[in-house]
Order: C-alpha cells, then structure tokens, then sequence
C-alpha cells in the first residue's frame, strides 16, 4: 500500500525497488501537497474559533514493533465558555484515521490539518516501506513548519499505524512481503489489524479518510496495460476504500463520515493517466454511492469522495506533466488560480462536520470548476471570442 498522497492526479510514481504490486502512493491522493496559504487557513481558524493556548507536550505513539517516542505539540481547543458566532466547523472530541499519509505534501496531511484545526484528534495510517522516514522526520521537526494550525500551535499525531491497505489480513500477505526488509520490524499492518488495533487503542473514531492510491502502470496507455497492472490498480486505489469501510465500520459511531480523494479522469479523458487508473477513478466512485447506501442504512455513516484538481506534490511531479495540468487549469477553470492542499482540507472538514449532516454519495468538485468546463478556452480556435479573463 502507499501511503504516498497522491496528488492532482492522485497517482504515486515509486521508484523504489520493490515489486510494482507493493508500489503505493498516498493519494490522494498524495493524496499531498503544499504549504499552508494564509488565506485559506485564515477562513478556517475563524469558522473554527479556535483559541490560543500553551500547547503542552507529550508522547508519539506508533504501533510498529519499533515504536519510537518524540515531543509534539498538541491542538489548540476552543474554550467551552467563549461564545461562538455563526456557523463554526466544530470537531472538538472527534477522533480521524487518515490512511495514506507519509509525508507533508499533498491532500492527506492538509486533511489531517483541517480535521485538527477544527478541533478532531488525528491518527495517521502510513505505508509500512515509508513509517521509519516519516517518523524520523517528525521526530527531528522536518514537518514542524508545515504542522503550524491557524492559532500558532502545531498539530498534534496522536499516534502513527503501519498499513499497507493492499492486504485485507494477513494471510493475504505473500512469504516474499513477509521476508520483505521494508517490511522488518513491523507488525500488525493489514487493514483489518489495524482496525482492530484501533479498536484496542482508542475503541471508536468518527472519522475514516482514504487518501491512497497507486498504479503501477500509470505511464502506459489504457490499450497497453497488462491484466496484472490493471488489476493492481483497482486494488490499490479502490478496492482498498472498500476493505477500510468495511473493517472500520463497526467502531465509527452513528453520525460518523467516511472520505475518499477521486479525480476527474474518472470521468473524462486525461491522456497520460493510465494503467487503469481512470478506471479505478471511476469505481471509487460508483462505490461511494452505494457505500453511502450499506454505511448509511447499517450505521448512520455519511459516505462521500472529493474530486480534486491538479497539486504540485511529490508524487504528481513523478508522472511528468503535473505542471502542464496546472497550467491548464489555471488557463481554463472558471477561478483562474492554482489548487491548493489546504481548499481541499477544508472541504474534507466540513463534509465530516454536522454542518453536512445530510450529504452522502456525492461526489464534490474541489477543482476551481475546471470540471464545469466543455472546451479548453486557451485553445486558439477560440482566440476571436470575447472569453472573460481574470481582472488584475
């Protein structure tokens, strides 16, 4: 499993060594990307009307059998005696698993800041080949600057899981992944251990985020994918909501949310993205839908995926033409802007919020409305038309 956000294009391009089946991204979607802009997060620290206080310190906590112990700072919480204004994004007391985070770069942390910025505990699941670096990296402060909420304080992990969301239980696990040295001092990493060390841990939670994917085939075009690339991708990308969901399901408390990161290839063509991966797109869609219906009627549980635009992350640089995406976008969509993570983890906070206690098997656009658009306007052909531009 990657836990390697995937990006715009939710797509993580390994280039480590191993097998192209073990290659994953986060998605999300890398599910990843981008540091804070103070727009944005200003607009969600005034819904949230979170306070500043001293953030106290305390012990990170990480299921592999090397656990390692570091300093972090916790989330601000709103004070119960402050009056609150308006219609904040409230969190306070809700606890988020957020499955595809192995970096500071793309959707899935800018998620997990948003859930904290509105108040949630986070727990993070990361791709068991990239726990040590991430950890590492937390531990020596690389991601301090980009942890900073909108009161000052930095976000609090509460604890960091192994898990390779490719492997339902362990014996789904092949002996050469077992044997695997990236795998080497961890335990407890398929995704029905996890939930169930979750359970142990923490017994409930109220949010479950998805934000993995990858395909190993990415490069190749639809008519050259081979069955085994093409299967590898719906595995990693969709079948893995689906194997969450159902483990997870029965320690997320009614009235709980569930969010994916999907994209528009699901549903127009993108040259380039391939490997079926526009293919796994689109059944992580059609299962939204009828996820929303089982979660819903058996647990009360809102199902949703968001649709984002292009992000310059890590993963999506691998894949060669996020930059030309970007552009595209910024040249076509409705708001001539670039994407960034943190729009989209604000999105993410409010479908978990009750102000979206009504929405489930939806699929919401956080793209600038690129999706809206039937042409390319910066097409030549269409040089002659009086076509609005941004006004500086």
């Amino acid at each position: 499993m990657a836990t390697t956000s995937i990006s715009s294009l939710q797509i993580a391009m390994s280039r480590s060594c191993i097998s192209s089946s073990q290659k994953f991204a986060d998605v999300s979607t890398v599910v990843f990307g981008g540091k804070s802009k103070v727009g944005s997060w200003n607009k969600l620290a005034s819904a949230c009307h979170v306070a500043s206080v001293q953030p106290f310190q305390r012990s990170f906590t990480s299921s592999s059998a090397k656990s390692v112990k570091f300093a972090t700072k916790a989330v601000s919480e709103s004070s119960d005696t402050s009056p609150i204004s308006g219609l904040p994004i409230n969190l306070k007391g809700k606890r988020a698993f957020i499955a595809g985070v192995a970096d500071d770069n793309g959707y899935g942390w800018a998620i997990a800041k948003s859930l904290a910025a509105a108040g949630a505990e986070i727990l993070l699941g990361t791709w068991v080949p990239a726990l040590n670096i991430f950890e590492s990296s937390l531990r020596r402060g690389k991601f301090d600057e980009s942890r900073v909420l909108p009161d000052g304080s930095l976000m609090e992990i509460t604890k960091v899981y192994p898990l390779d969301a490719v492997f339902d239980n362990l014996e789904d696990v092949p002996e050469d992944i077992k044997s695997n040295k990236r795998y080497a001092g961890s335990s407890k990493w398929t995704v029905q251990e996890v939930a169930e060390s979750v359970k142990e841990d923490f017994g409930s939670i109220d949010i479950l985020v998805h934000s993995l994917a990858n395909g190993p085939e990415v490069t190749k075009p639809l008519l050259e994918t081979s069955r085994k690339g093409y299967l590898a991708a719906l595995s990693a990308s969709s079948y893995s909501y689906v194997s969450l969901l159902k483990h997870f399901l029965p320690i997320i408390n009614p009235g709980g949310s569930s969010i994916s990161l999907t994209y528009i290839a699901s549903e127009r063509i993108i040259p380039g993205y391939g490997g079926g991966m526009s293919s796994a797109k689109a059944a992580l869609e059609s299962d939204t839908r009828v996820l929303a219906f089982e979660a819903g009627r058996k647990r009360k549980i809102r199902v949703n995926t968001i649709s984002a635009g292009p992000l310059r992350s890590r993963a999506a640089k691998a894949i060669g033409f996020i930059d030309m995406m970007i552009d595209y976008s910024i040249a076509n969509a409705p708001l001539q802007k670039e994407l960034s993570a943190e729009e989209v983890g604000n999105a993410a906070a409010f479908l978990s919020s009750p102000l979206a206690s009504a929405i489930t098997g939806t699929v919401l656009y956080v793209d600038n409305g690129l999706n809206a658009m039937g042409v390319g306007v910066d097409s030549p052909i269409f040089k002659d038309l009086n076509i609005p531009k941004e006004q500086h």
